[in-house]
């Protein structure tokens, strides 16, 4: 609508000047074909009167006198040549010691004779004015040329120009107003249209598989607005249906994948059991003097297998308990650093920017979170010559950092996206439930875990939690 407006007020000021321009040219030349006309009526009348012969030599003689009269009657100045193109004589005095205008040209009398009509008309100027001058034959009354008539015309534009001026100031005011009423009637317009496309933007944007999405409502939409919500409605109604299922495929699926790892890592210990048991059997001699030192080697096995799957079970159990979210205040770099006493290798290192930094989290979940990533630094750096694992703690704005870097083995591209998957490890031994026990608990609490490794050189866990 804006740009309708722009447009037709270009295009009808470009049209206003175009027509006042054609009607200035129209009427200067009608008013100088009246002019002339004029003139040579008046001529013609003195040609009729005069005693002298009608000749070209006796001009001068005709309009001796006459030609002022005319002059002032018509309110014309004008010149008279002859058919050479010689002054004869000029209503205005001044003209007879004008050189330009002594003599016409030869190009003015060229096209003065190849003229149908016996007439030329040129534009010309002089101290910086424009004008146009017309050349036209006088005749005798036996219509043969004895002389020609010249008129300058001055073309006075002021009043049209002054007009269009006006009429251009006027059309701008208008258009001024009508551009405002668009522009107001365009974002009122919009605001209208778009108002029930930004509802369906923000539902879509808010839209998520995890949560219950709540269905649009908007009163009397357009027809296009009203199928697309409806068909908006009838996606969300198909997304909670596959969303329930996805939850129930995925609960069952992770049911059945935390079951085979139970049975896997039950029957680990359970073989070499059964393997003992039944040795035991065949082989003990109550008679025999080694008895009591094979009863002693038997129950050892046996309870070294029991301790591991008290170690299974235990693993299970805290992956499977979610943390509780308890509001203690708690000093990180306090209790950071007595995780870090847990480990007695030399080659564990602590360091603090500041004495304290509180926030709100229960004790023994933020242990086992540094426990975990500690034990795990430790297990990696066994080959290196020169191990080393730096515990860091710092504040990062609104939270607290804690760093755990180590130069160990590194962790291969491979591996990096499954690393806090449960039960998958890079370890020869272990469930690998450590990594996504402390995603579990470092999320429950709003923070944050990242890493950084490369294979060979070494690993960085980045763990943040909100300060209090």
């Amino acid at each position: 609508m804006i740009l309708l407006v722009l447009v037709a007020s270009v295009l009808i000021a470009g049209v206003t000047i175009h027509q006042y321009g054609e009607q200035s040219r129209s009427y200067h030349v009608e008013k100088l074909d009246r002019k002339e006309e004029q003139i040579k009526q008046s001529i013609y009348y003195t040609l009729q009167r005069t005693t002298y012969p009608v000749n070209s030599e006796n001009l001068g003689l005709i309009f001796n006198t006459e030609i002022y009269e005319i002059a002032v009657v018509q309110n014309v100045n004008f010149n008279i040549y002859d058919l050479e193109g010689q002054l004869v004589k000029s209503s205005r005095p001044k003209f007879e010691n004008d050189s330009i205008s002594i003599c016409l040209s030869a190009e003015v009398l060229n096209h003065l004779n190849s003229s149908p009509t016996n007439r030329f008309v040129e534009g010309k100027s002089t101290a910086g004015y424009s004008y146009q001058a017309s050349y036209t034959y006088i005749t005798d009354n036996k219509f043969k040329p004895i002389g020609i008539l010249n008129i300058p015309y001055f073309e006075d534009n002021s009043i049209s120009n002054t007009e269009l001026k006006e009429f251009l100031i006027r059309l701008g005011g208008v258009y001024l107003f009508m551009l405002f009423i668009a522009i107001a009637m365009a974002y009122f317009i919009s605001k209208y249209i778009t108002r029930s496309i930004q509802t369906i933007s923000d539902k879509m944007n808010q839209t998520k598989l995890s949560q219950r999405n709540e269905k649009i409502i908007v009163d009397d939409p357009s027809e296009e607005i009203g199928k697309l919500i409806d068909s908006y409605n009838a996606m969300i109604d198909k997304l909670e249906l596959s969303a329930a299922k996805l939850a129930r495929s995925e609960r069952e699926h992770a049911w059945r994948e935390m079951a085979k790892q139970v049975a896997h890592e039950i029957k680990n210990p359970l073989t070499p059991m059964r393997l003992s048991v039944q040795d035991f059997q065949m082989k003990f001699d109550p008679k025999d003097p080694k008895s009591s030192e094979k009863l002693k080697e038997f129950s050892k096995t046996l309870i070294q297998q029991i301790d591991t799957l008290s170690n299974i079970a235990s693993a299970f159990s805290n992956f499977a308990n979610m943390p509780a979210q308890l509001n203690e205040t708690l000093n990180v770099v306090k209790i950071v650093k007595l995780a870090t006493d847990i480990f007695n290798e030399s080659y564990i290192h602590f360091r603090a920017e500041e004495d304290e930094i509180i926030v709100n989290m229960d004790r023994t979940q933020l242990i086992r979170v540094m426990t975990n990533l500690i034990k795990n630094a430790t297990q990696a750096v066994p080959e290196v010559e020169s191990p080393k694992v730096m515990v860091s703690v710092l504040s990062d704005g609104d939270f607290v950092k804690i760093i755990v870097a180590d130069n160990g083995i590194g962790i291969r591209e491979d591996s990096k996206n499954r690393i806090f998957e449960p039960k998958f490890t890079t370890k020869t031994s272990g469930m690998g439930l450590g990594l996504g026990m402390v995603k579990n608990i470092v999320e429950t609490y709003n923070g944050t875990i990242d890493f950084a490794s490369e294979f060979g050189k070494g690993t960085i866990f980045t763990v943040r939690f909100p300060i209090a």
